[in-house]
């Protein structure tokens, strides 16, 4: 029998498609926002003149889609789940609702302290150590993002001042299983980073043909002989309002 990794699925439709579960929106805001941390969301639904427009539904709860008015344009933006099946399960029900073009954030871990230590981080491509992608796209080591979409998103830090650096990150569903020989292999090839949804979103955006950026910041560190956790339980809630800003603006980018 072979496995999900050697035999894509050529097929357009799925048994169980999106549209199937989640009904259209027309006034859906084209421009999404979403990231991981339940701080960051949970502190800009508060401010005045943010509405709940909608709801994602799963066997953890319920998440809820805010709207919120960002020079003028509405954007929607919501959580998150942690690791790439769940995150692309709500990239896809986003698009059914009516998203047109999406932005993602999150902490990962630093794998190269020298280039990526206080900078935004904006992967260019990805090492598919993950299940999810390999529904999406042809099976393959990698995956990258398409080159106009990182230089509107490298204009975008540019203009908004951020320093940042650009390159490959690792994606892994196993947080627990990244071993010493496996991160030097891993840095050998010249990952910076490491998370868990970065090449799954990819995949998924480009089958469903949406225009896509993400963005990472540093927590823990593990480019050292010893795991630095950081400030990584903390999940960027100190710059929070320099984070969810920049990912607004990418999304105007798009």
């Amino acid at each position: 029998m072979k496995t999900v990794f050697r035999k894509f699925p050529q097929e357009k439709q799925a048994f169980i498609n999106p549209e199937d579960t989640t009904k259209y929106n027309p006034t859906f805001p084209k421009l999404c926002v979403s990231t991981f941390s339940e701080n960051i969301i949970n502190k800009f639904a508060s401010i005045e003149n943010v509405d709940v427009i909608g709801e994602l539904y799963s066997a953890n709860g319920v998440i809820p889609i805010y709207q919120i008015i960002y020079k003028n344009v509405p954007i929607a933006f919501y959580l998150s789940r942690v690791g790439a099946p769940a995150c692309v399960a709500g990239i896809e029900e986003v698009i059914a609702l009516g998203a047109k073009k999406l932005v993602l954030f999150g902490s990962c871990g630093i794998l190269d302290e020298n280039r990526a230590n206080g900078k935004i981080i904006l992967p260019t491509s990805a090492i598919r150590d993950e299940g999810t992608s390999y529904h999406y796209i042809e099976a393959n080591d990698e995956i990258c993002v398409d080159n106009n979409l990182i230089k509107k998103a490298t204009n975008c830090l540019e203009k908004c001042g951020y320093p940042y650096v650009t390159g490959k990150t690792w994606t892994t569903d196993a947080i627990y299983r990244e071993t010493k020989s496996l991160i030097e292999e891993r840095k050998a090839a010249g990952c910076i980073a490491v998370e868990m949804e970065c090449s799954a979103a990819i995949a998924v955006t480009q089958f469903r043909k949406i225009p896509f950026i993400q963005f990472l910041f540093g927590a823990d560190n593990l480019d050292t002989s010893k795991w630095e956790p950081r400030d990584l339980t903390e999940y960027g809630l100190s710059n929070a309002e320099k984070y969810l800003a920049l990912a607004f603006e990418c999304a105007l980018s798009l």
